[in-house]
C-alpha cells in the first residue's frame, strides 16, 4: 500500500492503479466518458481531468498511475473550469433531442452536464450531422449523438473479438462507424448499448417503449444457456420491456449474451393460454376444459391402472424435478418419470457429479483444450473470459472437433473422438505431454461430446484422476442439467415407450427427436404440457398451458453447480400454471415445506465428488465397443446460436438475428 493525498486528506491505496481508480476506491467520484472497468484506457474524452501538485496543467486521471506521497486535487477552480470546457466542446454538435431519446433519464451526458456543465454556450454555428449506421436488428444507431468515447470500438476489438466498429476520418469530421455496412455479428453485441454513455447506440426492440422512471425492476437469472448469468428484468405493467445485465464478478461480470438480452419477446408469442381437449374424430376439433376436469381425468387413469409415462425436459426447475421424483417413487407402479436427453435415449445419469468453478480460469496456466466445443456459440460469457485470458497471457488453445470461426487464435488438432481419446490415453505424445505436465490445464467439454458419449461424467472423473489440478468445465445442454445429475433421475428408454398407455410430455421442444419418440410410443392418450403452441402439440389429446421462467419461481444449477433462484416477474395469464403446481396436485404426494431443506442438502453435496470410487475408468474402456460406434464420427459444433433452445425459437427478434447472421457468419 502507498500513501497519497486527495484534497489534503491522506489515504492508503494499492500501487499500480490509476488516480481515477484510487479515487473510486476511497469513495470520490471522478466524472468520465471513455473510461470503463472492463476496457483498456483510451484517455480521449478528457472529462476526468484532475490537478496534480507541481504539474503545470491538468492531467487525465484514468491514464496517470499513482505514486507514493502524490498530492491530488479534484475539486479546485481549475478542475471545475476544465470540466465545464470539456462538456461545452462535447455539446457543440450534440443534438437537442433529449425528449425523444431512449437514453434520456439514464444518460451520462445529461447527468454530468447538470453537475459540471455551464449555463450557456458560446457556439452559434450550425450543428454537424452524421449518417446513421446499420448494425442489424438489435442495435439502433443515431450517430449524431456520438461523443467519440470509443467504448464500442474497444469492446468489439478487446472483448467480442469482432473489429466491426472503428474511428473514421479526423478532427471535426471524426465519426464512429462500420467499415462495411452489415450486422454486428457477435453473440454479445448488445453490450455496447450499456457501454454507450449517450443515446448513439440504443436497443431497437426497446425503442420508444418506456422511460426509466416508468419501469419496475426485478432480479433474475438467464436460462437460455447453462452459464446462469445474472440479469435485471425491466417490466412495465404486465409486459417485459427489456433485460439488462446484473454485475456478478464471479460469473458474468457486467456482460450477457444477446439471446439473454433480447429473447424476452417469446413470453407473448405463440403462447398457450387455455386448456384444450382434442376430439378423437378424424376431423380434429378443440373443446375447452378446466383444471378440475383434467385432474379428475388423471385420477381416473390412475384408478384404471393405466401405465403413465411422464417425459420431462431437463430445463425444468429443481423443485419441479423433485416433485416428479417424489411422484415416481410414491406411485412407481402407476407413474414412471423419465427425462429426455436432447440428442437421444439415455439409460441413467448415474448420480456422477463433478464440480468446477468459472472463476478458476484466472489461475489457469498456459494451455486450454476444447473438446468438441464451439465456445463462442455454446457459452458466450465463458468465451469472453478465455479471450481475455489469451490477450493477457497468450495461452495455447487446442481444439478437437470441427473447424469453426473463433474469436481468438487456436490450433485444430483432429476431427473425431478416437483421436481425442488418444490425448487422454497418452498416445499422442506432444499433446499428452502438455496435458499431463501442465499445472492446471483447462478442459472444456462441448455439447456434442455428451451427445455421442453418454457416460461423460465418467470420462471427466478419469481426467480428474490422472490430472487432479485440471479445471474441467462441462458445457451443459440445458440450464439445469447439473440439478438433474444431483437428483439422479433416469433417462428415457425405448422399453418405457412400449409399455406406456398414457404419456405426459412436459415442456418438450417440438423437434424431429420428439416427433419420432411420440410416434414410436404405444400409448392411447397424450397430454402436452408446454408454454408455447406447436405442430406436434396440436396432435395431442390434451393441451395444457404452463408458465415460463418469467412467470414462476425456481432454483437452477448452472454449469459450475452453483444454485441460483429465478424470481417471478409477471403474473401468469389465462389458465397457465407452473409445472410444480400441476404435479404437486397429483394425489397430494408432495410436501413443499421440506423443499428448502432438501436444496440445502444438495448444496452441501456439491462440495464433494459423489460416487468417486465407482466411476474410476480403466483404459480398456476407451477401446471397448461402448464407444467404438461413435468414435469415428467428427465432433459437430453447435449450428445456430440464435435459434438454439425452445424459448428462443419463439422469439421474433431471435428469428431476425438468425436470418441476418447466416448472411455474414463463418460459423454456418
Amino acid at each position: 500500500m502507498i500513501k497519497i493525498k486527495i484534497d489534503n486528506f491522506e489515504f492508503l491505496v494499492k500501487p499500480d492503479i490509476s488516480v481515477l481508480e484510487a479515487c473510486k476506491y476511497v469513495g470520490i467520484h471522478i466524472p468520465r466518458f471513455c473510461y470503463h472497468e472492463i476496457l483498456s484506457v483510451a484517455g480521449n474524452c478528457r472529462m476526468c481531468l484532475v490537478e496534480i501538485e507541481k504539474s503545470p496543467k491538468p492531467v487525465a486521471s484514468c491514464a496517470l498511475p499513482v505514486l507514493n506521497n502524490m498530492q491530488i486535487f479534484v475539486n479546485t477552480p481549475l478542475v471545475k473550469k476544465a470540466r465545464e470546457n470539456v462538456l461545452e466542446t462535447l455539446l457543440l454538435n450534440h443534438p437537442l433531442d433529449c425528449p425523444i431519446c431512449d437514453q434520456a433519464g439514464e444518460c451520462d451526458l445529461q447527468d454530468q452536464t447538470k453537475l459540471f456543465g455551464g449555463d450557456y454556450s458560446r457556439f452559434f454555428f450550425n450543428k454537424r450531422g452524421v449518417e446513421d449506421k446499420e448494425c442489424g436488428p438489435l442495435i439502433k444507431t443515431i450517430m449524431t449523438r456520438c461523443i467519440h468515447c470509443t467504448r464500442c470500438v474497444r469492446f468489439g476489438m478487446e472483448i467480442a473479438g469482432v473489429e466491426y466498429l472503428g474511428t473514421l476520418n479526423r478532427g471535426g469530421s471524426t465519426e464512429i462507424g462500420g467499415y462495411i455496412s452489415s450486422m454486428f455479428n457477435s453473440e454479445i453485441s448488445g453490450n455496447v448499448i450499456d457501454l454507450c454513455p449517450v443515446g448513439a447506440l440504443t436497443s431497437k426492440p426497446y425503442a420508444f417503449k418506456a422511460r426509466p422512471w416508468e419501469i419496475r425492476v426485478n432480479e433474475s437469472i438467464d436460462l437460455t444457456d447453462s452459464t446462469g448469468s445474472n440479469i435485471y428484468v425491466n417490466f412495465k405493467e404486465s409486459e417485459i420491456i427489456r433485460i439488462l445485465p446484473k454485475s456478478n464478478l464471479e460469473l458474468n461480470e457486467t456482460i450477457i449474451s444477446d439471446k439473454a438480452r433480447f429473447s424476452y419477446d417469446a413470453v407473448k408469442n405463440q403462447r398457450l393460454l387455455k386448456i384444450f381437449k382434442n376430439s378423437e374424430s378424424s376431423t380434429k376439433s378443440f373443446s375447452p376444459m378446466n383444471w378440475k376436469d383434467v385432474f379428475n381425468e388423471i385420477d381416473r387413469l390412475i384408478e384404471n391402472k393405466k401405465n403413465i409415462l411422464i417425459i420431462a425436459d431437463k430445463e425444468l426447475d429443481l423443485e419441479s424435478l423433485n416433485i416428479l421424483k417424489k411422484v415416481n417413487n410414491t406411485l412407481k407402479n402407476k407413474i414412471q418419470v423419465r427425462l429426455l436427453n436432447h440428442y437421444g435415449f439415455e439409460n441413467s445419469f448415474n448420480g456422477e457429479y463433478i464440480v468446477s468453478k468459472i472463476n478458476e480460469i484466472k489461475t489457469l496456466s498456459k494451455i486450454c483444450f476444447l473438446f468438441s466445443s464451439n465456445l463462442r456459440l455454446e457459452s458466450a460469457i465463458l468465451n469472453t473470459k478465455i479471450r481475455t485470458k489469451y490477450l493477457d497471457q497468450n495461452i495455447d488453445i487446442f481444439s478437437c472437433g470441427s473447424n469453426f470461426k473463433s474469436s481468438f487464435p487456436l490450433e485444430f488438432v483432429n476431427l473425431n473422438f478416437s483421436n481425442l481419446l488418444k490425448i487422454i490415453e497418452g498416445k499422442m505424445l506432444n499433446l499428452s505431454k502438455l496435458f499431463v505436465t501442465t499445472k492446471s490445464p483447462l478442459v472444456i467439454i462441448g455439447e456434442n461430446l455428451s451427445k455421442r458419449f453418454s457416460r461423460i461424467n465418467t470420462l471427466i472423473s478419469f481426467v480428474k484422476k490422472i490430472m487432479p489440478t485440471a479445471i474441467v468445465l462441462n458445457l451443459k445442454e440445458s440450464c439445469n442439467s447439473s440439478g438433474v445429475e444431483l437428483l439422479n433421475l433416469k433417462g428415457l428408454s425405448k422399453n418405457d415407450l412400449l409399455k406406456s398407455d398414457v404419456i405426459f410430455a412436459v415442456n418438450l421442444d417440438d423437434n424431429i427427436l420428439v416427433r419420432t419418440i411420440l410416434k414410436q410410443a404405444n400409448n392411447e392418450k397424450t397430454f402436452w404440457l408446454n408454454t408455447h403452441g406447436s405442430q406436434i402439440g396440436a396432435e395431442a389429446n390434451y393441451i395444457l398451458p404452463t408458465t415460463t421462467s418469467f412467470e414462476s419461481e425456481g432454483i437452477f444449477f448452472n454449469l459450475e453447480s452453483k444454485p441460483q433462484k429465478c424470481l417471478k416477474t409477471l403474473a401468469g395469464v389465462g389458465e397457465m400454471r407452473s409445472t410444480n403446481v400441476i404435479f404437486s396436485s397429483i394425489k397430494n404426494e408432495y410436501d413443499s415445506s421440506k423443499f428448502l431443506n432438501y436444496v440445502h442438502e444438495l448444496i452441501e453435496k456439491t462440495k464433494y465428488f459423489s460416487n468417486i470410487k465407482n466411476i474410476l475408468l480403466k483404459r480398456s474402456l476407451f477401446n471397448s465397443g461402448q464407444i467404438s460406434s461413435v468414435s469415428l464420427y467428427p465432433g459437430k459444433i453447435m449450428e445456430d446460436f440464435y435459434s438454439k433452445g425452445k424459448f428462443a425459437k419463439n422469439s421474433t427478434v431471435m428469428l431476425q438475428c438468425s436470418q441476418e447472421s447466416r448472411k455474414v457468419s463463418g460459423n454456418f
